[in-house]
């Protein structure tokens, strides 16, 4: 707390670099870490993905456990003429994720409490869609064709968290799954981080603060599957 306050009073809410530069984030995350969220150092390992998912024309990007909106919004700001819809469970997150929406007067993003269920992917197989989806180990129940036959050759591009932490065969049995239909890269996250805009007030604090900013509470390995169509495949286009 005392790391968010120091960072909020030299910096403001304002992210510094990344695939998120210039979005106006709120001044507390309800799910997770928050001060790397600020700096863009959260998840760098996919920053290279995220910007080849901008600079790629998807009608839709569906972020499946979007939370607060950090990467809903940030994609939108970025992205307007793509339609970003999330999705998250937590009720508590829609008054945040609107006030997100309203700070950065995006217009191209659409927040729902509902449930994303596996037959929904089909109505969507007629556009170049993205799902983006992290779920806390939920992605085993949604993101299995088997239960949708519609789902194993939908013509999507799939980023997910593969949540090994909780289950640790997670990231294999989704890999499994998708072999047949998408090109699959496996992102580990080993904890590096750096910035590359180092603002003078953080080079002056002390090196375990520093440390302590970039950690994003992570409690075990969570990979990520980039996974491209391969018969749309708009992902390795790019």
């Amino acid at each position: 707390a005392l790391l968010q306050n120091t960072v909020i009073q030299n910096n403001g809410t304002r992210v510094l670099s990344g695939p998120s530069q210039g979005l106006e984030y709120l001044s507390q995350s309800l799910e997770g870490c928050y001060v790397p969220k600020i700096l863009e150092c959260y998840e760098q390992p996919l920053h290279k993905t995220f910007e080849a998912v901008i600079s790629i024309s998807y009608d839709v990007i569906l972020n499946i456990g979007s939370a607060e909106g950090y990467c809903a919004a940030g994609l939108a700001k970025r992205m307007p003429k793509t339609l970003i819809k999330a999705f998250d469970l937590n009720k508590s997150v829609k008054e945040p994720i609107q006030g997100l929406l309203e700070k950065n007067k995006i217009l191209n993003c659409q927040y729902s409490d509902d449930e994303f269920l596996v037959d929904q992917f089909s109505e969507y197989k007629d556009q170049n869609t993205l799902v983006l989806c992290d779920i806390e180990g939920a992605e085993n129940k949604l993101l299995d064709p088997l239960k949708a036959p519609s789902h194993m050759n939908m013509d999507m591009d799939i980023i997910v968290e593969a949540h090994d932490c909780f289950e640790k065969t997670t990231s294999a049995r989704l890999t499994e799954r998708f072999s047949d239909t998408h090109i699959i890269e496996l992102i580990q996250d080993y904890g590096d981080r750096k910035l590359s805009k180092m603002p003078t007030w953080f080079s002056n604090m002390a090196h375990l603060d520093q440390l302590l900013a970039f950690w994003e509470w992570r409690s075990g390995p969570t990979p990520w599957l980039i996974m491209k169509s391969q018969s749309a495949n708009l992902l390795h286009r790019s």
